[in-house]
């Protein structure tokens, strides 16, 4: 150590020096035996101060070393558990957006704030995902979008779930998470930036609540599953108050090479508050069959539900009850490895029934689109997409309000380009 040689050449230096300062000083009477020690003495006595002084700063200098080396330490473990938490951290997102032109009348008048001319972003999706280990982890994704009720832009939380993957055939998710039919749809249409899927288009079936799932892949993913237990008002109502009882959506499919079937249903009161009357349950009757390669995709989706406006409607001579159902078929091909084309067809019909009497008039709704899309690198997606829905009564949709009367004929035509943008 430096404080070591220091001490021992201060030590020397003044062995050397007592002497030479005596030899050298002026003439004065020989020094008795009795001074000599003292002189020694005093030597003595100051090479041990400096001897302690040594030591007192050798031992500040390996504190201040231990010191420093837990500082390392410290950052070190902080900056690894940083470094761990945000390797098993993504953040994923995905916009849809149009430019487009839209031409709507109502009984042949063309009137509405629907028309015109626009930029819209119809959905932006923020998503965290972190893995806590081999079988937990969660996910937070944020929506945002137009909300019409309130006519600014709303910011919501789409997704927000724990989930516990205990093996391919077992996963459980807690919170708000996917539902059964509208996602696992949308995954085989494929062009869900342009449109929303029939059931959801239809507004008879919700995208994510909240609730719990439990879903898994079996011999080989050759069968899926899905169940959901939730609230039933979808992810928008984060219910804070008891419902009259949970909802429930299944889902089973079979996967053969490019083949995929599957079926579905939903049974529930939609959310409504405990304490509400309740007269009626919907429910829900899925299936769709499909098949889809790299190049192309064909499929026909078709559903039958009860009761989707009259859950809370009484069971007198005036109150109603409806009925929905609906059949659409889809279709893309891939001209190139950047340019395809798409197109689709919907039909959809309601019935209200007066409990005394028969089915009121058939209120039917007809919607096509037909497009074709441009993918210049595997992130973005812009499509030119001519689109067309007419209806009779009071049918809401995604692109339509519920007409004032059973009479009401709405006719709507849109032109524009749909884009999509993922990472």
């Amino acid at each position: 150590m430096t404080f070591k040689f220091i001490r021992w050449t201060g030590v020397a230096l003044a062995a050397v020096l007592i002497p030479a300062s005596a030899a050298f000083a002026a003439p004065a009477p020989q020094p008795s035996a009795s001074s000599d020690a003292a002189a020694l003495d005093q030597a003595n006595q100051r090479i041990g101060d400096l001897d302690a002084r040594v030591d007192a700063l050798e031992a500040e200098l390996q504190a201040s070393e231990q010191r420093a080396a837990k500082d390392h330490d410290a950052i070190g473990a902080s900056a690894g558990a940083l470094s761990g938490w945000w390797s098993n951290t993504s953040i994923s997102g995905r916009m849809y957006w149009d430019f487009s032109n839209i031409d709507q009348d109502v009984n042949h008048v063309r009137t509405g704030t629907a028309n015109g001319t626009a930029f819209d972003i119809k959905r932006f999706y923020i998503g965290i995902d972190h893995k806590f280990d081999d079988v937990f982890s969660a996910n937070v994704t944020t929506d945002f979008t137009y909300d019409s009720s309130t006519g600014v832009n709303q910011l919501f939380i789409k997704k927000a779930y724990v989930q516990a993957k205990v093996n391919d055939a077992l996963v459980v998710r807690v919170g708000s998470a996917d539902m059964p039919w509208i996602p696992f749809v949308e995954d085989i249409y494929g062009f869900r930036f342009v449109e929303n899927t029939l059931t959801d288009r239809i507004k008879v079936g919700n995208s994510a609540d909240w609730g719990a799932n439990v879903s898994g892949k079996l011999f080989d993913n050759v069968v899926n599953y899905s169940f959901s237990v939730v609230n039933g008002a979808g992810y928008k109502k984060a219910n804070v108050f008891r419902t009259n009882g949970p909802d429930v959506e299944g889902r089973v499919n079979l996967n053969f090479g490019h083949f995929v079937f599957g079926v579905g249903g939903y049974l529930g009161k939609f959310g409504q508050q405990f304490g509400t009357a309740l007269h009626h349950e919907f429910s829900r009757y899925d299936a769709i069959a499909a098949y889809t390669d790299s190049d192309f995709r064909v499929g026909v989706e078709y559903f039958d539900s009860r009761n989707a406006s009259s859950v809370t409607s009484p069971l007198t001579p005036s109150g109603q009850t409806d009925h929905e159902d609906g059949v659409g078929g889809f279709a893309s091909y891939n001209v190139t490895s950047q340019w395809s084309l798409f197109g689709r067809y919907d039909y959809a019909q309601k019935h209200l029934h007066p409990n005394s009497g028969a089915f009121s008039p058939e209120m039917p709704n007809d919607y096509y689109n037909i497009g074709i899309n441009w993918e210049p690198i595997k992130i973005v997606d812009f499509s030119l997409v001519y689109k067309h829905e007419d209806e009779k009564g009071n049918f809401a949709t995604s692109n339509l309000s519920a007409g004032a009367a059973l009479t009401t004929k709405t006719n709507y035509n849109e032109i524009g380009i749909f884009g999509q943008v993922r990472w």
